[in-house]
C-alpha cells in the first residue's frame, strides 16, 4: 500500500509539508512530566515518523480510517501494538492510556476539532499538553483574549485550565488534498488551576449561555440564571475573562432579576 485516499466524510487533509510536521512535533515539551503521547488521526504517519524518534515518551495513535490503520501497520510495524482503530470521541482515555497522564498531538480532522477539545476538557487532569493543527479560524478563536471578536466559548473554557499559544499558520498547499481554508497550530499547556472557585458545571453553562446570544448584554442572555444585579451584566460575553465568568457563576440564584420587556437581537455562536 503506497498511499491512502483521503476521505471527505472523515475530514482528511494529509499534511505533506515535512518541515511543518517537524515543527509540530518539536512543540511537544513533556510539560507536566508525561511519558506517553497520543496522536489523533495520524493518516499516513507524517507526524508519527517524527514522534517515534523521541524516545523520552511512548507514542500511541488513534485512527478511525481502516485504510490508514493498515498503512501504518505496514510502514511502522514497531507501532502496531499501539495503533488503536477507534473513534477518539468515543474512547475511555483512562483505560486507553493506562490511567497515566499523556500529551496529545495531531493534525485534527477539521470537522470534529471543537469536539476533540471538549473531550480534552472532560479529561483535563490527564492531559497536561496538547499540540494541534486545525482550521485557522478555530485555532485563532481558542487562543483569542477578551474583547476580541474571535473570542468564544472554547476560548473561555480552555483558557480556564490551559495556557494557550498560537504557534504558526499553514496555507492549503501544505496538504493533500488542499483544504479550502488556512490552518493554524496551537499549543495548550495545563496551568496550575485545580479548582475554579465555583461549580464547574454551572460555569460551563454560564459561558455557553452567554455566548449563544453573544450580541445581547449578559443581563438579557443570562436572565434565566437568576443572577443578582451586577455591573458585569451590562457587558457582553466577549468582554469577560475567566475570573469574571467565575464571579457571575458564584452569583447564580442569589436574586431573581426581572426579565426585560424587550430583547436585543442575537445570533448563535458557532464553535
Amino acid at each position: 500500500m503506497d498511499k491512502v485516499k483521503a476521505k471527505k466524510n472523515l475530514g482528511q487533509h494529509f499534511l505533506r509539508d515535512l518541515s511543518a510536521a517537524q515543527r509540530i512535533v518539536e512543540l511537544m515539551s513533556c510539560h507536566g512530566g508525561y511519558k506517553k503521547v497520543l496522536e489523533i488521526g495520524p493518516g499516513m504517519g507524517v507526524l508519527t515518523q517524527y514522534l517515534l524518534t523521541h524516545k523520552e515518551y511512548e507514542t500511541s495513535v488513534v485512527e478511525l480510517d481502516r485504510e490508514s490503520v493498515e498503512y501504518l501497520k505496514v510502514h511502522y510495524p514497531e507501532l502496531t501494538p499501539r495503533i488503536h482503530s477507534a473513534d477518539f470521541l468515543r474512547l475511555n482515555l483512562n483505560e486507553l492510556m493506562g490511567n497515566e497522564i499523556f500529551g496529545i498531538v495531531g493534525n485534527f480532522p477539521y470537522n470534529i476539532s471543537s469536539q476533540i477539545f471538549f473531550k480534552v476538557l472532560e479529561n483535563k487532569d490527564m492531559i497536561p499538553e496538547i499540540v494541534g493543527m486545525l482550521q485557522k479560524e478555530v485555532a485563532v478563536r481558542i487562543a483569542s483574549k477578551p474583547g476580541n471578536k474571535d473570542y468564544g466559548i472554547l476560548s473561555v473554557l480552555l483558557q480556564a485550565f490551559y495556557d494557550i499559544e498560537y504557534s504558526f499558520s499553514l496555507g492549503p498547499g501544505a496538504f493533500d488534498p488542499p483544504p479550502k481554508v488556512n490552518s493554524g497550530v496551537i499549543r495548550l499547556r495545563r496551568n496550575g488551576v485545580t479548582d475554579l472557585g465555583c461549580d464547574e458545571r454551572k460555569f460551563f453553562a454560564v459561558v455557553k449561555m452567554g455566548f449563544n446570544q453573544r450580541r445581547k448584554t449578559l443581563r438579557n442572555a443570562l436572565r434565566a440564571m437568576q443572577i443578582a444585579d451586577h455591573p458585569l451584566l451590562n457587558k457582553r460575553a466577549e468582554q469577560l475573562g475567566v475570573a469574571e465568568f467565575v464571579e457571575l457563576t458564584n452569583m447564580i440564584g442569589t436574586k431573581v432579576i426581572e426579565s426585560p420587556e424587550t430583547e436585543e437581537s442575537g445570533e448563535e455562536e458557532q464553535e
